[in-house]
């Protein structure tokens, strides 16, 4: 037992929600948590209600039992990553560290960022009632972005197991975040880059991956 309850403000089938989620079950903390579902179709993560626990109304965002408020899904991880004192997704040492967040940042910034992007504006993405600008041309090139960055990680991949190197991590985690936001979309990852097409047929194998949906059943919006 951690001690301290959480509480996880997500979408279950959000690709920013899939990050903690998976952290959470890599973690064995899934059972610590109570999720509360915060509708994005219908905008309810724009809302003032929950803008007054997330500034930026973006998904997952953590609440501790003392009021404490932590959004961004790094930041989240981290957190999780510390609770039980041996961190195993943010790294251990610190060029492990500096590796591990270098590598979630380029997969952001790359990928998952660049698909969200495309979602946002060069497709319906949410809906007219909370898309109120759009951007198509922009999208557009977001989305040429993704395909590159997919074939940046497929070469990363031809070297070694992992985003990160020789484990499992966070850089894995964002990656694949990405990639189920890649296929939400119909972006799939192109037919030439193997090495990353065969390491996310290896990490859907894993639990926290291809449980994540059904690890609870949130509860509604407080």
């Amino acid at each position: 037992m951690i001690g301290d309850s959480m509480k996880i403000y997500d979408w279950p089938t959000g690709p920013y929600p899939a990050r903690v989620r998976i952290a959470l079950a890599e973690k064995t903390l899934g059972s610590e948590v109570e999720f509360v579902s915060v509708d994005l179709w219908k905008g309810e993560h724009k809302t003032p209600a929950f803008l007054a626990k997330n500034y930026s109304g973006t998904l997952p965002v953590l609440e501790l039992d003392d009021g404490t408020l932590i959004a961004e899904c790094t930041a989240i991880t981290e957190y999780l990553d510390a609770l039980d004192g041996v961190p195993t997704l943010t790294g251990g040492s610190a060029r492990d560290k500096g590796v591990i967040h270098m590598m979630s940042k380029r997969a952001e910034i790359e990928l998952l960022d660049a698909v969200s992007v495309y979602f946002h504006h060069a497709t319906p993405g949410l809906g007219p009632n909370v898309e109120l600008y759009q951007n198509a041309e922009w999208g557009f090139r977001q989305r040429d972005k993704a395909i590159r960055g997919m074939q940046y990680f497929d070469g990363v991949l031809q070297d070694q197991p992992y985003v990160a190197g020789e484990t499992f991590s966070m850089a894995d985690i964002t990656v694949i975040g990405g990639l189920i936001f890649a296929g939400l979309v119909d972006l799939p990852i192109p037919g030439d880059c193997t090495a990353l097409l065969a390491w996310y047929a290896r990490m859907q194998e894993r639990p926290s991956v291809r449980n994540r949906v059904s690890m609870s059943e949130p509860t509604q919006k407080q």
